[in-house]
């Protein structure tokens, strides 16, 4: 995962930088993260922070306006959490991650890209954003949603402790709880193409 960034020009000679990665521990200043109830280490997700004014002070010195977009669950057919999540559900054995209670934060494919691509013509937009759906959910009711749209039922469970000797991100990304709002970027005048899970879902299927 890791962090990645984009820059475009942006009017007469100016440029725009924009810093993706997941949320920082602590958050940035101007935009509300909140543990979810059951939260494990509140808004932090391991392996997925992603460096704010510090990071970009550099380039915001040299004149180029710098926004931190700050992903959540990308909500994909493939790659990421989803895409392993995906052909687990479609063949039925999909269910609750640990207790079901963790929040995640997803966004829909389509509606991450708009995202950015909002960041990079908006010449009066610089900071942190959050780039997730307007409506958090927990784990428990992202797998209910799941079986609702596949048409499959949802009655495995998979302990954390299991979900934790799977390498590499997989137990941080599912069992990590982070109850963040995109205010900023709502603020900004950005719509959502799909804001609820179940047109999320739907959308990286079709």
């Amino acid at each position: 995962r890791g962090r990645a960034g984009a820059s475009a020009p942006a009017g007469r000679g100016r440029r725009v930088r924009v810093r993706a990665g997941g949320w920082a521990s602590n958050g940035e200043p101007g935009e509300g993260i909140a543990g979810g109830a059951g939260a494990r280490g509140g808004a932090s997700v391991r392996g997925r922070g992603v460096g704010g004014g510090a990071a970009g002070a550099p380039a915001e010195e040299a004149g180029v306006r710098t926004a931190f977009a700050r992903t959540g669950l990308v909500v994909a057919r493939q790659g990421g959490a989803w895409g392993r999540l995906f052909p687990l559900f479609k063949a039925g054995l999909g269910g609750r991650m640990g207790d079901g209670r963790q929040y995640w934060s997803y966004i829909a494919l389509h509606d991450e890209v708009a995202a950015i691509r909002h960041l990079l013509d908006r010449d009066d937009l610089s900071g942190p954003f959050n780039l997730t759906a307007p409506e958090p959910l927990t784990n428990r009711e992202i797998t209910e949603a799941m079986g609702r749209v596949l048409g499959r039922p949802t009655v495995f469970a998979v302990p954390a402790p299991v979900l934790r000797t799977v390498p590499g991100e997989m137990a941080g990304d599912v069992l990590g709880s982070a109850r963040v709002v995109p205010r900023r970027l709502l603020e900004s005048g950005f719509r959502f193409a799909f804001p609820g899970i179940d047109d999320a879902i739907r959308a990286a299927l079709a």
